[in-house]
């Protein structure tokens, strides 16, 4: 990779980072299982597509940590940072599977890729309430509701920022992975 596509690369993970924190903080709903309901997935299904694997887990995973540190959950961080990372690595992967000749946005593909991300999302938020806080199987039920409104949420506004922003030249540029470039 080019040093400057490298540095544009670095600075656009940045301003995601810094875009998922601003998402995740700037509409708290409180939930059932002290967490709180957020817009953040927006920004880290959105930073996923338009980062590609590593650098779109890199700003799914420390903006949504950050926002937990800030927001008072430190005990999420652990669990944030690598549920997070996984849904932006998940959603990287539409260019690859969907539509691998163009390496391109394919509808179907970001959907699909958007729903299994945030299904990892619901059981991994279940999993860590249930199992590392203590709270036990049942009463960590309270929270799957919450966070599916949360990721469904997610799903349709980070569609609509793709379905927008893949319609300038802008994002092809930003699209091309380290993988594509010879």
């Amino acid at each position: 990779m080019k040093s400057s596509n490298y540095i544009f690369k670095i600075n656009l993970t940045a301003v995601m980072v810094a875009l998922t924190c601003i998402l995740t903080m700037a509409v708290r709903i409180p939930s059932p299982t002290k967490g709180y309901l957020n817009l953040g997935d927006c920004a880290v299904l959105f930073g996923g597509w338009l980062l590609g694997p590593v650098w779109g887990a890199i700003a799914g995973g420390v903006g949504s940590s950050l926002a937990d540190f800030l927001s008072g959950y430190p005990v999420y961080i652990p669990a944030t940072m690598i549920i997070k990372a996984l849904m932006a690595l998940i959603i990287s992967l539409v260019p690859y599977f969907f539509n691998p000749r163009k390496k391109s946005h394919s509808r179907v593909g970001f959907l699909v890729c958007s729903i299994i991300a945030e299904i990892l999302m619901v059981a991994g938020y279940y999993l860590f309430e249930a199992v590392f806080i203590g709270e036990g199987f049942v009463p960590a039920l309270a929270g799957v509701s919450g966070n599916t409104v949360q990721g469904t949420a997610g799903i349709i506004a980070s569609y609509f920022l793709v379905e927008i922003f893949s319609r300038t030249g802008i994002i092809k540029k930003v699209q091309q992975t380290d993988f594509e470039r010879k």
